[in-house]
């Protein structure tokens, strides 16, 4: 067989279909030249270059560079892969009721879910994990033990801890099963007239829970007359699910969701499928940069129906969806076959990457759809809140704190010297001196942008000792400054320990109302549905 039946046959293996010939596309021309100069180029590698390839290697590189200049959902498997993410890959996947990371090298406990396999068994928050099943995790990557935990329902394994507070190890026998996490971790009144419903992800009976979380607070509110929606940090989840919330709030049968790709006969229309729970009700969205998919969804649709006011910063930008489809060798790939299009027409896709994160698009270069009332509203790059908002920006010493774990250190040693837990309305810090004291003693600094920016000012003026000099002396005055950052702010890091607090003593619910207490966002949300003029002009 010569060259050119060769790369015809490719093709037709290549599209799956024997009905198109190459002389009545030339598209399918193209691909068949470009395979075989594929082909020829490997042979001619394998043949001469000076070192031996790895087969696998070099093939997953060509791959890799074919994913990479794709959207970053559409990923190829390879088959060690597929074994060694086979569990989460096939939704099988039941987990131990907690969550980890690495602090300082070890893979440490940073949240245990109530009721799961990790509480029942006694394991805590900060217990940083020596073993499992008899098998020491030292010199192991994060990775490699993150695997080791992994597991169907109803198997076990025995998990040694060290407690660094104690300086003790534990050994516990847990078995695997189901863990709910709360979706709707807190619903309740943020004043007099305003209910809250925060929905953290899009899992199953998402709908189910924010329809019974409305009707309890209508039922013990008689005089409700605004609701705040918190999607922020809602990374998404079941359509199914997003489709049956709006279902809450729109009429029956309102198209809220359209999916579109190359292949027309598998575009689909999604309408919603219960009877409304309140079709009036005035409702603010919260959304920001890490809302995406099913929250974009929800909030693009409740703003293309004008039925209530999107608030916050815009969404992530992901309208896509993706399908798993075995490509031999027990390899898989999961490639992106169509977009999501809300009620106005618009898709909520971003059309521009860089790192793999979506790039902010300007305004001026998407395109201008319509709301139902006439209102005009952007494709593409996500959801623009009708409300524009400026994010929390933490301060230089909080992220600092919070990327070395230090306000997670200190609360390890809180808990243990604090073990019974505080009503979860009164909680509050009020031993800021004894954080600072802990701090200071464990030897805490941070650099700031401004010094690194000096640093490598001074490196560039090595050759001048006068401007070594004039910049040297800025620094000092820098450091001299920033020595009173803990104090100054204070008000800032406490939040972040109360919140910190809530969750260890009252789990996702009590870190959920925390963030209540001093949010800036849930403010203006009140305000706007306390001035009905305002909020009806912005639906106009």
């Amino acid at each position: 067989m010569n060259k050119k039946l060769i790369a015809a046959a490719l093709v037709v293996v290549f599209i799956g279909t024997s009905s198109v010939t190459l002389n009545n596309d030339n598209k399918y021309f193209e691909i068949a030249k470009n395979l075989e100069i594929f082909t020829s180029v490997y042979k001619e590698l394998n043949t001469h270059y000076v070192d031996e390839l790895d087969p696998n290697t070099v093939m997953r590189t060509g791959i890799d560079a074919i994913m990479n200049s794709l959207d970053p959902y559409t990923v190829y498997y390879s088959e060690s892969q597929v074994e060694s993410y086979r569990i989460s890959l096939d939704n099988k996947y039941d987990g131990l009721g907690a969550s980890s990371k690495d602090v300082d090298g070890k893979v440490t406990i940073v949240e245990v879910y109530k009721d799961g396999p990790s509480y029942e068994a006694g394991i805590q928050v900060g217990d940083q994990i020596s073993s499992i099943n008899g098998q020491s995790t030292k010199g192991r990557s994060y990775e490699d033990v993150v695997v080791f935990l992994r597991g169907f329902p109803g198997t076990s394994l025995q998990i040694g801890v060290f407690r660094p507070e104690e300086k003790e190890t534990f050994n516990y026998d847990i078995t695997r099963s189901a863990v709910d996490i709360p979706n709707v971790p807190y619903s309740g009144m943020v004043s007099d007239k305003v209910g809250y419903i925060t929905l953290t992800t899009f899992t199953r009976e998402a709908g189910k829970n924010i329809a019974k979380a409305l009707r309890k607070l209508r039922a013990e509110n008689n005089d409700l007359q605004g609701l705040v929606l918190d999607l922020r940090n809602n990374g998404g989840g079941l359509l199914g699910e997003a489709i049956d919330i709006l279902g809450i709030f729109l009429p029956k049968e309102s198209l809220v969701v359209t999916t579109k790709g190359k292949v027309r006969e598998r575009d689909q229309a999604y309408r919603t499928r219960r009877t409304p729970i309140d079709i009036d009700l005035p409702i603010v969205v919260l959304i920001n940069k890490s809302s995406a998919s099913a929250s974009e969804i929800v909030s693009g649709a409740i703003q293309d129906y004008d039925r209530g006011v999107v608030m916050g910063q815009r969404s992530y930008g992901k309208g896509l969806v993706q399908n798993q489809q075995e490509v031999g060798y027990n390899s898989r790939i999961k490639v992106t076959t169509s977009k999501y299009y809300i009620p106005s027409g618009r898709c909520i896709q971003s059309v521009a990457y860089e790192n793999g994160e979506p790039k902010d698009i300007p305004d001026s270069e998407r395109e201008v759809f319509k709301t139902k009332g006439g209102r005009p509203v952007l494709d593409g790059g996500g959801v623009t809140p009708d409300v524009k908002l400026d994010p929390f920006k933490p301060s230089e010493i909080l992220l600092s704190l919070d990327e070395n774990n230090w306000i997670f250190k200190y609360v390890n040693q809180y808990i243990k010297d604090n073990p019974e837990a505080p009503n979860m309305t009164d909680l509050s810090f009020d031993k800021y001196a004894d954080f600072t004291s802990f701090v200071k003693k464990a030897g805490f600094k941070y650099d700031t942008k401004v010094e690194s920016a000096l640093s490598n000012l001074l490196e560039q003026a090595k050759n001048s000792d006068e401007l070594q000099s004039e910049v040297q002396a800025i620094k000092s005055k820098v450091e001299k400054d920033k020595a009173d950052d803990l104090q100054e702010f204070k008000d800032e890091i406490t939040k972040r320990i109360e919140i910190e607090l809530a969750q260890r003593y009252h789990f996702q619910e009590g870190k959920a109302f925390q963030r209540l207490k001093n949010d800036p966002e849930i403010d203006e949300a009140i305000k706007l549905l306390g001035n009905p003029q305002r909020y009806n002009k912005l639906l106009q």
